[in-house]
């Protein structure tokens, strides 16, 4: 069996139907002189996203002008377990997000990866078992590996921050994630619609629209 016949045949038998979209938003770079990368990177005109520094890493992320998918570059001077998220990036292949962690964990388990348990992070109490209590854009994780050991950090995303969408337009990268979106602006309204007494809001459509586009844009969202 050759090899094109092989890819072919592994391309086939890989199941089409799924929950929510895998999408690429981080890839991780590690670099020895940080400065000098960032002057580097400014100078081509990337956005950069942000600068941070801790104890024993430092990391910056920058945006490829039109790319929906970032860069980090960072280095790591100690083994210690100080600032748990950015040394356990630093570790990774890159960042992966989706709009439900707990759907996304449960499909690769199906396929027969070794993920972990999803968890975030409780500032001194470190990495802390299950997703964020709020499920907060950024901050529920899962981790799994690949058969060389590299590190992929999965990460939940549903509002995206301020900046880090540019353009004026609303849109998904399939019907798995349009739905997604609709039904966290369908819980949405049904708070809306008791605050309004529970009338019917006859103009929900529009109220729909609004919310949807908001918070893909990482703007406030519509009360």
């Amino acid at each position: 069996m050759n090899d094109i016949q092989q890819r072919g045949e592994a391309a086939i038998a890989t199941p089409a139907a799924r929950g929510v979209d895998i999408r690429l938003e981080v890839a991780v770079i590690p670099v020895s002189d940080v400065d000098r990368a960032k002057h580097f990177y400014s100078g081509l005109g990337w956005r950069l996203d942000a600068d941070l520094t801790g104890d024993g890493f430092r990391v910056i992320q920058f945006t490829p002008p039109g790319s929906p998918c970032s860069v980090v570059f960072g280095s790591r001077t100690t083994t210690e377990p100080y600032a748990r998220l950015e040394l356990d990036v630093l570790k990774s292949a890159g960042e992966l997000v989706v709009s439900d962690i707990e759907v996304a964990r449960a499909e690769l388990a199906d396929r027969g990866v070794d993920v972990s348990e999803v968890f975030h992070y409780a500032g001194s109490e470190g990495r802390v078992s299950g997703p964020d209590p709020e499920r907060r854009s950024y901050l529920s994780w899962a981790s799994f590996s690949d058969p060389a050991g590299n590190i992929w950090m999965l990460q939940e995303v549903t509002a995206r921050a301020p900046g880090r969408v540019e353009t004026g337009e609303t849109t998904f990268g399939s019907s798995a994630e349009l739905a997604a979106a609709l039904r966290r602006a369908s819980v949405a309204h049904g708070e809306h619609e008791k605050r309004t007494g529970g009338q019917r809001d006859e103009n929900w459509p529009d109220w729909y629209a609004q919310h949807m586009a908001a918070e893909h844009a990482g703007k406030e969202l519509p009360l």
